[in-house]
């Protein structure tokens, strides 16, 4: 039963309705959203449903525009061979082909079923082949195919009317443009980039031609050959018969998709060759690299002329450029003494780096009396080695564990004791031999040879004279003294290194008493230079003042200045003071003096003991 209401109960709920409602803002989102906004720029008032029923009729329209082609030997298709058929022309889409849309192909399905459908055909009074003999079934594996993207892709890409001749390179001689823009254009459908440039004109830059060009090179296309399958493998028995036909398969393919890509190359090839803008940027090429040869022969002309102009300033230049020489070689001289510092400083570093390694691994032992001896032992090593070894035993310590570590430093250490037990030996062996030469002598002569105070000076002069490494050393110390002494006592070899020997014995305080006694002899006796001295002034002879010891780098420059500035030089002796910094010239000139008499002095000694050792033979 149902209850009428009363007008005024509904005006009384009403107002009740009004007075509880609340006035809200929505805001449109979704497809709510783009329905508002579409109705905002058309500027009507319609909803969403109405839009989207609009844009299905538009489309519809659309699908409406395009004709179905009929074809004409569809009824004469087999339908056991249907993938050798040409899908778009059994759907009457032949013009539309790869751009056909979905509900294009619908639509022509639809169409080609009402009109071929057994059923249709039938009620026309048309005889039917039974079962799928009949030429409709090719009609459902061409939809079948163009329904699928996949598929359709597939059939796409051995599409049976593209063309994919290639023109050669003459046939673009004379209307490349022409002959080669429909080929690219009708390639470009197989580029997997969306944007694919245009071939352009003969007023097309440079960058477009080489980016055009680039971009077909390294063409990367999408299209595949898996249509063109010989086996399918889901007929396939079993999974080893499937993996074999798709190892079958995908070399098909590969070697399809590689005549492919050599297709284009080709392609690219005769066009690249036939293209007249390359040749026109070529020769442009080729006209500026002329300029810029014509440019630099101008160049070098103006260069050769400039420098026959500029010749006297050139020679002011050799001028400045050997005083620079000059200079630069006083300054490797004192590099060469950094040098010398600097490997010093070196075989400090290398040589606490060694104590360093060592100690840190407490010499080799926790035996407190076996760490001293090897401390002992390490000292001995940093005295005795250079520093290639110093530095090769760091670096085979630094890379070793401690137990490698340790063998490499005994084995040095063995070496080392090893080289200072020979040289021990031999000096024994000396030591003993000219003690038993001394004592023989000693009693032959009655002890008639004996020392003064100036033979002692002139023993030691002798020794600083001729340093070790002299031939027959001793023989020739000997001959230098006996030439020299006012004693007239004649010595031998062992009477020299006898006495020697026990001089190096002698107390710190001896040596400084006979060295001073030395030392003020030699200066007594070079206070007057005689007057043969190349071919100096008299008035530029030596004075009595003394001046200081000179220095290895000081000795090298005056000989360095004695073979650059020869006798026969104007100023010479100007010229040697001022190579050697710090010297006069009263200097250089003493020094000279006392060079060549020490020459002379040792080659008189050498001399009498070369005579003395050919008389004995």
């Amino acid at each position: 039963m149902l209850l009428e209401a009363k007008p005024e109960d509904l005006s009384a709920v009403t107002k009740v309705l009004s007075a509880a409602s609340v006035l809200c803002q929505v805001e449109p989102v979704g497809r709510w959203f783009e329905a508002f906004i579409k109705r905002r720029n058309r500027s009507v008032s319609a909803s969403f449903q109405e839009l989207e029923d609009e844009k299905e009729s538009s489309d519809e329209s659309e699908d409406e525009e395009f004709q179905l082609e009929e074809f004409a030997r569809l009824k004469t298709l087999d339908p056991k061979d249907w993938k050798n058929q040409d899908h778009y022309a059994v759907l009457g889409l032949k013009n539309l082909r790869y751009k056909a849309t979905q509900k294009q192909i619908k639509a022509a399905h639809k169409a080609m079923v009402l009109k071929h459908h057994p059923d249709k055909r039938k009620a026309a009074g048309e005889q039917i082949v039974e079962g799928d003999n009949d030429y409709f079934t090719c009609i459902t594996k061409a939809n079948e195919i163009l329904s699928d993207p996949v598929k359709r892709r597939a059939f796409n890409s051995i599409d049976p009317t593209f063309e994919n001749s290639t023109p050669s390179k003459n046939e673009g001689r004379d209307n490349f443009f022409e002959v080669f823009t429909p080929v690219f254009d009708r390639n470009s459908r197989w580029s997997n980039k969306k944007t694919v440039p245009k071939l352009g004109n003969m007023n097309t830059s440079i960058e477009d031609v080489d980016a055009f060009y680039s971009f077909w090179y390294n063409f990367d296309s999408w299209r595949e050959f898996s249509y063109l399958d010989e086996e399918e493998k889901e007929k396939a028995e079993c999974r080893d018969e499937r993996r074999w036909i798709e190892k079958q398969n995908r070399a098909a393919r590969a070697q399809r998709k590689k005549e492919e890509m050599n297709r284009i190359r080709t392609l690219v090839d005769n066009a690249y060759s036939s293209d007249p803008r390359i040749k026109k940027f070529k020769e442009e090429e080729k006209a500026r690299k002329e300029a810029e040869k014509k440019a630099k022969a101008d160049a070098k002309r103006k260069e050769q002329e400039d420098k026959e102009r500029q010749r006297q300033a050139e020679l002011e230049a050799v001028r400045l450029a050997k005083e620079k020489e000059d200079e630069e070689a006083r300054q490797q001289a004192l590099l060469a003494k950094k040098e010398k510092e600097i490997q010093k400083k070196a075989i400090k570093k290398e040589r606490q780096r060694l104590r360093t390694s060592c100690k840190n691994w407490n010499y080799f032992s926790d035996n407190e009396a076996e760490s001293v001896k090897m401390m002992e032992e390490i000292e001995k090593l940093c005295d005795r080695l250079e520093l290639a070894s110093l530095q090769s035993l760091n670096e085979t310590l630094s890379a070793s564990a401690k137990e490698d570590g340790k063998v490499a430093v005994e084995k040095q250490i063995s070496e080392v004791n090893a080289q200072l037990k020979k040289e021990k030996a031999e000096e024994e062996a000396r030591m003993r031999q000219s003690t038993k030469g001394a004592e023989q002598s000693a009693a032959g002569s009655g002890g008639s040879k004996s020392w003064s105070e100036e033979d002692l000076q002139l023993l030691i002069k002798a020794v600083n004279l001729f340093p070790a490494g002299t031939n027959a050393r001793w023989e020739v110390i000997a001959n230098y003294m006996n030439l020299h002494s006012g004693s007239g006592i004649k010595r031998n070899a062992k009477d020299v290194i006898n006495k020697a020997k026990s001089l190096q014995k002698l107390d710190p305080q001896q040596k400084d008493d006979i060295n001073k006694k030395a030392f003020d002899k030699f200066k007594k006796e070079h206070k007057v230079v005689p007057q043969s001295v190349d071919n100096a002034v008299p008035s530029e002879r030596f004075d009595g003042v003394d001046s200081l010891p000179w220095t290895t780098e000081e000795q090298k420059l005056l000989e360095q200045a004695l073979k650059t500035y020869p006798v026969n030089t104007p100023e010479r002796w100007e010229k040697i003071a001022a190579a050697v910094p710090g010297r006069s010239k009263k200097d250089c000139m003493k020094r000279y003096k006392e060079l060549v008499e020490m020459v002379k002095a040792k080659k008189a000694a050498q001399e009498q003991v070369m005579n003395a050792t050919k008389a004995k033979k």
